[in-house]
């Protein structure tokens, strides 16, 4: 088992920025490959990116491409997603999610376990 808890949501203006963080604990958190996913009210929860369990290799959604950065801290045990010029369709719950699998990261099928989220609103 892995328990994975997000932190660092908020409530920020467009144009800024938030620190996303997710704390694992319980099994080996480097085995894992590390995702962000979000969930906007009415709608599916959607890919915005990944990371291999070293690190080496980074995956984003396109929305995000440029915008966000995904990094992880396997002595902490802790995944991180920087998130600028955030925009009001950025608006969500974000959940990180672990994953034992090699590829298919931008699916929530390949991901063994998630957190319970944190909400990001963004305002105009």
């Amino acid at each position: 088992q892995v328990q994975l808890v997000e932190s660092g949501g908020g409530l920020v203006q467009a144009g800024d920025s938030l620190r996303l963080s997710c704390a694992a604990s319980g099994r080996t958190f480097s085995n894992y490959a590390m995702g962000w996913f979000r969930q906007a009210p009415g709608k599916e929860r959607e890919f915005v990116a990944a990371i291999t369990w070293s690190g080496r290799s980074t995956y984003y959604a396109d929305s995000v491409k440029g915008r966000f950065t995904i990094s992880r801290d396997n002595a902490i045990r802790t995944v991180y997603l920087q998130m600028n010029s955030l925009k009001p369709e950025d608006t969500a719950v974000y959940y990180c999610a672990a994953s034992q699998f090699d590829g298919g990261y931008t699916s929530v099928l390949t991901y063994n376990y998630w957190g319970p989220g944190t909400q990001v609103t963004v305002s105009t």
